[in-house]
């Protein structure tokens, strides 16, 4: 996968973070994804469509997807409900949107988020396509963002 298809949304999620909640958060080394997976407690994944196919997800630990939804609604959320996946949910949406606009030339369309929540969950790609993770970190907890994009 061309890293001119990962900088914009390594970009729009460090831009998010900034005006969304005040965070400044470190872009560690992206790789391809590889065994052993990582895994996560809550991701928001947006599906991609248009000239190249696949999808974001923004994932995270339990406790730094509740530290960064309070801190984005301005209220404390301690349990995982409808206000934390629709926050994670948000957040995922907001990133995709933004770097969708430095991807004109692949005409893409985004879906609405999906948020899977459990244990040491892990996200896979469909066969024949590479995953990039990011991982960030912040002073609410490290996340990671995973690219799968297939052009045509």
């Amino acid at each position: 996968m061309d890293v001119a298809y990962i900088n914009p949304f390594i970009v729009s999620t460090v831009h998010t973070f900034k005006t969304m909640l005040s965070e400044d958060v470190t872009v560690g080394k992206p790789a391809v994804k590889a065994l052993p997976f990582p895994t996560y407690d809550v991701s928001g994944i947006i599906g991609l469509s248009g000239d190249a196919q696949g999808s974001i997800t923004m994932s995270f630990p339990k406790l730094t997807a509740l530290k960064v939804v309070s801190k984005m609604m301005g209220m404390s959320i301690k349990v995982i409900g409808p206000e934390l996946t629709d926050g994670i949910g948000e957040i995922a949406n907001i990133v995709a949107g933004n770097a969708k606009q430095h991807l004109s030339n692949c005409n893409l369309s985004i879906s609405l988020p999906n948020v899977v929540v459990g244990r040491s969950h892990v996200i896979s790609a469909p066969s024949g396509s590479a995953s990039i993770v990011v991982p960030f970190q912040s002073s609410l907890g490290d996340f990671a963002v995973e690219v799968t994009l297939k052009t045509k």
